[in-house]
């Protein structure tokens, strides 16, 4: 979520309540630490400075994330994207690279997108 919000240089308020509201609200999140949130942004905008970063992101979340879980990361990260309205080329370009890295079928990722821009049509 964190690095699709940072994908475009320009993270915006309404992505930041969308990441804290997932993290508040979702089940997937009941045991995580709040605290981290800020931890982790770090990483990603560190990962983001270097050269191989997107890959280093990439295999700690293989590393870190249950299988079970691939499709639930894409589908927040979606929500993340779609929060303000719009869709920058850098965060689609983020989203195909993570439905590519965490072998996402092209037809359930059709239904999640779907399903993100149907909650946040104004």
């Amino acid at each position: 979520m964190i690095a699709v919000s940072a994908s475009d240089e320009n993270i915006r308020t309404v992505e930041l309540v969308k990441i804290q509201a997932a993290v508040n609200n979702l089940p997937v999140f009941a045991e995580y630490d709040i605290d981290r949130i800020n931890q982790m942004s770090q990483i990603v905008f560190d990962l983001f400075e270097q050269e191989d970063g997107l890959d280093a992101l990439f295999g700690l979340i293989r590393g870190d994330l249950p299988e079970r879980l691939f499709e639930t990361a894409y589908a927040l990260a979606c929500d993340v994207a779609a929060a303000d309205g719009t869709l920058a080329e850098t965060e689609l370009r983020l989203l195909e690279e993570i439905r590519y890295e965490l072998n996402i079928d092209r037809l359930h990722a059709a239904a999640i997108e779907r399903g993100a821009r149907a909650r946040h049509l104004t």
